[in-house]
């Protein structure tokens, strides 16, 4: 058993917040792979299934982002898992928009749903950090992360979001690799290869045939005729 867990705020107000990617990307897991129905439980929501060979339970804390570790917490204790068995979804500030990067342990960046994390399951948790870029002044976070993403965010984030669900059978069972690749071609796809380039003009240079019978010194002097 393995816990993904999405971070965001409950209640429609936040549903499109560029805080609450987590609970995009758990929402978007769960319909793709055909998960059991949502079911409230250790202070939030819970869905049960198969990812591959792995059995996965999503969940989506509902004690708003700065007390997410409570509900963590007790839905590892209860499924007897350690923090390494658990993968957070959260977004990410100093990522730009769509760029989705895999880490395990370290700080929580000022991030304080990840910063309630650290105090109820220790910080050695695997995170998959999703880029919703910065405001670029450090007055302005609060307001930019709990607004919603722009309908110019539309594209990226989807495609983001795809990737996402095509590779998680691969994080599930470790490949983080695999994982980043699903999602590379979601988000950024190699350029087709079967347009044709333009044909270069070859240009020649047209120099007088000389007969054969001529000497090497006649053929230079009609060089100069």
């Amino acid at each position: 058993m393995k816990l993904f867990v999405g971070l965001g705020n409950p209640g429609s107000k936040y549903a499109q917040n560029r805080h609450n990617i987590g609970f995009m990307v758990v929402d978007r897991i769960a319909q793709d792979h055909g998960f059991s129905p949502w079911r409230r439980k250790f202070q939030g929501q819970i869905c049960e299934g198969r990812l591959g060979t792995e059995k996965i339970a999503l969940l989506k804390p509902e004690t708003f982002m700065n007390l997410s570790g409570q509900s963590v917490g007790e839905a590892m204790r209860f499924y007897k898992l350690e923090p390494q068995d658990i993968t957070v979804f959260h977004d990410e500030l100093d990522l730009i928009p769509g760029k989705c990067r895999v880490k395990q342990g370290g700080g929580h960046a000022g991030h304080n749903g990840l910063r309630s994390l650290h105090q109820h399951i220790t910080p050695e948790y695997n995170r998959v950090r999703l880029g919703i870029g910065h405001p670029g002044h450090k007055e302005l976070v609060a307001r930019y992360v709990l607004h919603d993403f722009a309908k110019a965010d539309g594209d990226w984030l989807d495609d983001l979001l795809r990737g996402i669900s095509d590779g998680v059978d691969e994080l599930a069972r470790g490949d983080t690799g695999r994982f980043m690749n699903a999602v590379a071609l979601r988000t950024a796809p190699p350029r087709s290869s079967t347009s044709k380039k333009p044909e270069q003009k070859k240009i020649e240079v047209d120099m007088p045939k000389q007969p054969e019978t001529l000497s090497p010194l006649q053929r230079l002097a009609a060089k100069f005729k």
